[in-house]
């Protein structure tokens, strides 16, 4: 094999490449919402992060990674912020103290109840830009390949 990539080859790994579109299409979409959620001191990431933090029950950091696809360690840099920033508590769970449960305080509440109308319209934007193509089965596909 020649130790230089042919043109061809580049040209098809841009035009074809299901995981480089899926970056591109990531980034941009994250940028999107980043500009969106700015005025309100969020990135789309913490939005989505705090999000999942919305619930009855204070849940651990292992679940909350998995739906994130985010490795623990990475989750925990994260919260860092968050925490810093008084919109999530971290404590230890009392049924197993090595585990860690994530609240979302009542400034985290007020925080996602705030962006959740710029997530809606920023959100209904990004479908009308899909004129031919359903966001259920662009949502489907997302999920089949996650």
């Amino acid at each position: 094999m020649s130790k230089t990539l042919p043109l061809e080859i580049t040209i098809e790994v841009r035009d074809t490449c299901l995981c480089l579109h899926a970056q591109r299409a990531a980034r941009a979409l994250a940028r999107r919402f980043d500009e969106a959620l700015r005025p309100i001191g969020l990135t789309s990431g913490q939005f989505s992060l705090l999000t999942a933090l919305n619930r009855p029950q204070p849940p651990a950091i292992g679940p909350v990674a998995q739906l994130l696809a985010m490795d623990r360690t990475t989750l925990t840099a994260a919260l860092k912020p968050l925490e810093r920033d008084g919109l999530v508590a971290i404590g230890p769970d009392p049924k197993d103290r090595r585990n860690r449960l994530l609240t979302l305080t009542k400034k985290g509440h007020g925080v996602i109840v705030a962006a959740v109308p710029i997530w809606r319209d920023t959100h209904a934007a990004v479908e009308a830009a899909l004129p031919t193509l359903d966001p259920d089965d662009l949502r489907a596909a997302l999920n089949t390949l996650a």
